[in-house]
């Protein structure tokens, strides 16, 4: 018998036959093993076995990581299925399906041989002095990653062989071992009956031992089961000898107990699970779209098991989920429910665990290592019945997955945009499909491939063309009292003939101070960070860009704090610990995180006229307190939510009222529910709508009609008003009609007349160099390779192309794009040597 393995390689693809040997016979299909690649020690993952290898010979395995195997077989097959669909390397798929920590890759490890460094430094590059300075400043010995850390922009690698040849360097490969493991804890438990443990109490020791050692036994008669000895030693005042003394006289046990590290057991304890088991009345279209959900999830041979619940903001989208979800787990099957962003999860968390108490678990990014690698093994234990989170959640190994719920299907965070790329909504599909589960995608503003996939009735397995994969379940009003708010688009360009020159226009200034009187509150929408979008001379008009990615650098501000309104939100920015206060940087690239001072003088012409132009986040914030000083504002965005916990802290501040005012960014449009917001201002709507990217128009329709449903989610109503340079756009039309299917239609015919997707596929071929001239001759030279590959095999209906990226330089690196589109451009790449290129299928962007 031969395992098959996927070696956990990045850069390797395929599988290779290993021979087990007869102490492994315990390695079966999905476990985690290791083995020898090349010069190395690799960890794998079996993918099947096999009675004969591929090749005469073959290589033993080394060891068996766990006995119980990693991935379940339709992990394994999603695995391959993402791989073939988006190009990307098998291992680097099956390594997204483990916990960080346990997944480890094969390193190189440096060592300096010291001796010989006098006679040969003088010859060194400056990279090789960048290197050996390094190993003999940290101690000598040093792995790849951790040299990579230290120097992020030197190609210090192709130095390694050379400096090995002159005896500098040993170099040795390594596989670290994972990082993660089980949690244990020691606890105490009664090893006799109650009556014999109190007849010992008066012999337990001397004066001075007998009181603790008497609490702690009698602490332990009323705990009756294992208890944690700090509790013990808390409760009683013993030491760790007195439990020994105890032990040996056969009054107690100590030994260890694992522990799970939950990231919900704090909010399982604050969730009212009263609430959960209140019936809430369906409305007709809720009840007609659970039905067919419903239908599905009992009926195996049903030919639809794909649904696109297409419901307006607070259609009750999330009351469907949960009773569908109610029905899987009875069925004792387990679901996953995706959400685009951690800050939807503290929302969703709490609803699922009131209804689901004890039985959910949560994933993302945000948590420890252990806290991820104790999910992952209770979701494969069958412990937890519902797991909730981002992308990663959907690798969650539940062994009998009946239901996968993708909320705010259409969320650009749904798109991994580094490598491996990959989309968490169709591979939630596919999934759904290998595992027989039911899929349900959820969204106000559905994408136009997701519409076009879904039809109102679609036609069923052999009827002939036009057969549609999924279903569209239409929940068109507000199960609350209200309507969808009214939208009063505002005309910036009037309001400036008018003299008004600042961020608020008169009516949003006026609305927000009567939202404000009533004792409501308000959310502030901008669609940027920082306080000036860039910094400019006035002299000369010398923009400052950041030398690293060439695009304007943002000015940042650190907001003074009103007296009596500093809360934990406001500990949420950098800190400064030489000053005592926060770190007070002037400029910043938010693509690279290069910061400097704002310049005095402009380099260009020595002008001291340095202003800023634009307005961000922190502007907008700036300028509602000084507009209104009583008033209370929180601002959510990236910068404030750095650290684990802020999502919740700052949703958690606001729901209950510590605030007036929210101002943020995209975080705002995630289908959040605030029943005392009534009024959002969308401070500029034209922000992001003329970039030179097809999905534009699209992506800030959806950010507009999701943060306008923001307002009037509760009986007593709400408005909207859109700010905009642009009233007469499209999109801005649409957005304030709440006209999802009048932008679709219009979209949709754009989309055709350019053959952009549903009308062709795109895939997205990146080239970086740091030298621009090579990074331009690399994609011309792939450029015709494909153009050759069009005119050979008769593809009249594919385009090609290669351009700069719009951000053409980013940290250092220049980047270069070759945009293939057309009926099936991925079969062009499938057999192209693409080292160094970043491949991206069906990519949600193009800039």
């Amino acid at each position: 018998m031969f395992a098959r393995l996927a070696v956990n390689l990045p850069a390797v693809s395929g599988v290779f036959d290993y021979a087990i040997p007869p102490e492994l016979l315990g390695v079966g299909v999905g476990s985690l093993v290791t083995a020898p690649f090349g010069t190395q020690t690799v960890q794998g993952v079996v993918m099947e076995l096999v009675d004969e290898a591929s090749v005469a010979q073959t290589k033993p395995l080394e060891s068996l990581l766990d006995p119980v195997p990693v991935l379940s077989v339709p992990q394994m097959e999603l695995a391959k299925w993402m791989s073939a669909h988006y190009l990307q390397p098998l291992a680097a798929m099956i390594g997204m399906m483990l916990p960080v920590g346990l997944s480890q890759q094969a390193d190189v490890q440096l060592s300096v041989i010291s001796n010989q460094l006098s006679e040969v430094s003088d010859q060194f590059s400056v990279a090789q002095k960048q290197l050996v300075g390094l190993l003999m400043k940290r101690g000598g010995t040093l792995r790849g990653r951790q040299i990579d850390n230290h120097l992020p922009k030197t190609d210090w690698r192709k130095d390694v062989d050379k400096l090995s040849r002159m005896g500098i360097l040993v170099k040795n490969s390594i596989l670290p071992p994972p990082r993660v493991r089980p949690k244990y804890i020691r606890v105490a438990q009664l090893a006799v009956t109650p009556e014999e443990a109190d007849a010992s109490l008066p012999g337990l020791g001397t004066k001075q031992t007998l009181a603790r050692r008497q609490a702690a036994l009698k602490f332990l008669v009323r705990a009756l089961d294992a208890v944690n000895v700090s509790w013990v030693y808390a409760e009683s005042g013993c030491k760790l000898a007195d439990l020994q003394e105890l032990e040996e006289r056969g009054l107690i046990r100590l030994f260890e107990s694992e522990i799970f590290r939950d990231p919900l057991e704090r909010t399982s304890k604050q969730v009212d699970t009263h609430t959960g088991t209140q019936k809430i009345e369906l409305t007709v279209e809720q009840d007609i779209a659970l039905n067919e959900i419903l239908a599905a999830l009992t009926n195996p041979q049903s030919p639809i098991t794909n649904y696109l619940l297409h419901g307006v903001t607070s259609s009750g989208k999330t009351e469907i989920y949960l009773r569908a979800a109610e029905e899987t787990i009875k069925r004792g099957k387990q679901v996953i429910v995706l959400v685009p962003e951690i800050a939807l999860t503290p929302q969703t968390v709490r609803r699922f665990l009131a209804r689901f108490p004890g039985q959910v678990g949560l994933v993302h990014s945000k948590l420890s290592e252990g806290e991820r690698y104790d999910t992952w093994r209770r979701a494969r234990a069958g412990k937890l019945k519902v797991i909730i989170g981002a992308r990663s959640a959907l690798f969650s190994p539940l062994p009998n997955i009946g239901l996968i719920v993708a909320d705010e299907c259409h969320d650009a965070s749904y798109y991994q945009s580094e490598q491996p790329f990959y989309h968490a909504v169709a591979s939630a599909q596919e999934y759904a499909r290998l595992c027989g589960a039911v899929c349900v995608l959820g969204s106000a503003t559905p994408t136009i491939e997701q519409r076009e996939q879904a039809v109102d009735s679609p036609l069923l397995s052999g009827e002939g063309p036009g057969v549609r994969s999924m279903k569209r379940l239409a929940l068109p009003y507000r199960v609350t009292d209200s309507d969808l708010p009214p939208v009063r688009v505002v005309d910036m360009r009037e309001e400036l003939k008018s003299g008004n020159r600042g961020i608020f226009s008169r009516p949003l200034a006026e609305a927000l101070a009567e939202t404000l009187q009533r004792g409501e509150q308000a959310i502030l929408f901008l669609n940027r960070r920082g306080t000036a979008t860039y910094v400019f001379c006035r002299n000369c008009g010398t923009v400052l860009k950041c030398p690293q990615c060439d695009i304007p650098l943002t000015f940042h501000v650190d907001l003074p704090i009103v007296k009596g309104q500093r809360s934990k939100v406001n500990d949420l920015r950098p800190f400064d610990a030489a000053q005592g206060k926060p770190s007070t940087f002037d400029l910043l690239c938010h693509r690279c995180g290069y910061t400097r001072q704002m310049p005095k003088k402009c380099a260009v012409c020595g002008s001291d006229q340095i202003r800023q132009y634009g307005l961000g986040s922190e502007k907008v914030e700036a300028d509602v307190q000084a507009m209104l000083p009583q008033v209370r504002t929180l601002r959510w965005d990236w910068e404030t939510t750095r650290q684990k916990d802020a999502h919740e802290i700052i949703l958690t501040h606001f729901a209950n009222h510590q605030a007036d005012v929210l101002v943020g960014t995209q975080m705002l449009a995630k289908g959040l529910d605030l029943p005392l917001v009534t009024l959002v201002g969308i401070v500029l709507a034209d922000v992001g709508l003329s970039l030179p990217d097809p999905f534009a128009a699209e992506r800030t329709f959806q950010v507009l009609t999701q943060v306008a449903g923001r307002a009037g989610r509760s009986a007593r109503g709400g408005q909207v008003i859109l700010q905009t340079f642009a009233p007469e756009h499209y999109v801005i039309q649409c957005a304030a009609k709440h006209d999802v299917d009048g932008f679709h239609k219009l979209e949709l015919e754009y989309r055709r007349q350019l053959g952009y997707p549903p009308f062709g596929r795109l895939a997205r071929l990146e080239c970086r160099r740091r030298d621009p001239l090579k990074a331009e001759s690399e994609a011309k030279r792939v450029l015709q390779i494909l153009q050759e590959k069009l005119v050979t095999e008769h593809r009249s209906q594919t385009t090609v192309s290669a351009v700069p990226c719009f951000f053409a330089k980013v940290d250092g690196v220049y980047r270069w794009q070759v945009i293939l589109r057309g009926p099936d451009p991925v079969s062009l790449l499938r057999d192209l040597r693409l080292e160094g290129w970043r491949v991206e299928v069906e990519p949600i962007s193009l800039l």
